[in-house]
């Protein structure tokens, strides 16, 4: 007989939460395993849904963040990134994320990825959005981002992943999938 693809192989006993700050809550639940054996399950929930902005001017220029990342303790370079909170539009959050992080505000802005970004330990959701008809407004980062602001052509982005000098999960998908609707003629 074949197995139901939408049913829950895992059955939970109990739940406690282990930790808990304004972006994050970890739980742990005690569970059954799919072969039925006692286990336990951790899982990250985010209190935000992750947005990401790739911004394209006319010639297809881009503008990509370097910041340094505590949890890597390494600076990175990733597109425009920020925390969706509860109750608020993701594409209000990605204007609001692109002024603040690269200084543009965009009159146009197309979804093109939604997105699951650790699913095995985490809840968080992705949107990507592309934003064109730019214009300069200045950037207004928040107190605790110290960042660097990059201009370059989109097919130098797309090469800096390919070389693994983007390597921030959710940069590396939007930036492939942009590239992809490029060459399909699709954006």
């Amino acid at each position: 007989m074949k197995k139901n693809e939408a049913t829950n192989p895992w059955r939970k006993l109990s739940s406690e939460v282990k930790y808990d700050n304004p972006w994050i809550k970890v739980i742990e639940d005690k569970v059954l395993n799919p072969a039925g054996k006692d286990g336990i399950y951790g899982v990250v929930h985010f209190k935000t849904h992750a947005i990401a902005v790739i911004p394209l001017d006319e010639h297809n220029n881009t503008w990509i963040v370097g910041q340094y990342r505590y949890p890597q303790d390494s600076y990175e370079w990733e597109i425009v990134e920020g925390g969706c909170a509860e109750g608020t539009s993701p594409l209000e959050t990605a204007k609001r994320e692109l002024i603040e992080e690269a200084g543009l505000h965009a009159e146009d802005f197309e979804l093109i990825l939604e997105m699951q970004l650790s699913n095995s330990c985490t809840d968080e959701i992705s949107y990507t959005y592309l934003a064109r008809n730019l214009k300069y407004v200045g950037e207004h980062p928040e107190e605790d981002e110290e960042i660097v602001i990059k201009k370059l052509p989109f097919e130098e982005v797309f090469q800096m992943v390919m070389r693994s000098e983007i390597r921030d999960g959710l940069s590396v998908a939007s930036i492939l999938k942009a590239k992809m609707l490029m060459e399909q003629g699709k954006v």
